[in-house]
């Protein structure tokens, strides 16, 4: 009688959780993208079948809360009393590594109407570093808001690049380059030449600019009727 395969022993002897099951299924969106992700395609990873999983999780969407759950809990979190400008560079920063390991989830960061524990528990220390660094309830969810925005499109274009590395960069927009009518698109010629082409030259730090930009647009308020003082929300300032 042949034996039987020792990692599928491995995989039966783990007792199954939702951990266990979130966790497979996050490597597998990270494989295969989130449509890949069905409750029989985890339940083939784990070696079981699929009704099992319905004791840990409740179904796909139930799943996918706890895969969102996941990455969040990746995302460092701003250190209590600390400068609300590197805090809010810092959670940036790592939120847009954990969204480049898991290209499926930036799409759906903030879709899910049953947010985690790791979900809920980022968005109260981002508000926090916000309130503790002066902002008001009102202007701390205008620069949430706006931060997010920036980040989460800067990853959805940066995924879509049609290159990975310095070398495929190269190829590309020498390509670009070569097929342009001669003297037709100055400025994009201008652009390729003298910034894509030029030694050093990284897309990456376009993202350190802008992150610059809007932090650097969102000064906290000074204190209530000092002067220079911010109102709490734009849209109520009287001219």
């Amino acid at each position: 009688m042949p034996k039987r395969d020792t990692s599928a022993q491995q995989r039966d002897r783990q007792p199954l959780s939702r951990e266990r099951i979130v966790t497979t299924a996050v490597a597998l969106a990270d494989e295969k993208g989130a449509p890949g992700v069905t409750m029989r395609a985890v339940a083939n990873q784990l070696g079981v079948e699929a009704m099992s999983l319905y004791n840990h999780v409740k179904n796909r969407d139930d799943l996918l809360d706890g895969m969102v759950d996941t990455v969040f809990s990746e995302i460092e979190l701003p250190a209590l009393g600390a400068n609300w400008e590197t805090a809010m560079r810092a959670r940036a920063e790592s939120a847009r590594a954990a969204l480049l390991r898991h290209p499926w989830a930036v799409s759906l960061m903030d879709s899910r109407s049953q947010p985690g524990p790791a979900t809920l528990r980022h968005h109260d220390a981002v508000l926090g570093a916000l309130r503790g660094g002066g902002f008001s309830v009102a202007m701390a969810v205008h620069a949430m808001s706006v931060m997010d925005s920036y980040l989460y499109g800067f990853v959805i274009q940066e995924l879509s690049l049609p290159f990975t590395d310095r070398s495929e960069l190269e190829d590309v927009a020498s390509d670009i380059l070569e097929g342009l009518p001669g003297g037709t698109y100055p400025h994009l010629a201008e652009a390729i030449t003298e910034q894509a082409l030029q030694p050093g030259y990284n897309p990456s730090d376009e993202f350190e600019f802008g992150l610059s930009l809007i932090l650097g647009a969102l000064p906290a308020p000074a204190a209530p009727g000092s002067p220079g003082s911010l109102p709490s929300d734009p849209s109520t300032e009287v001219s």
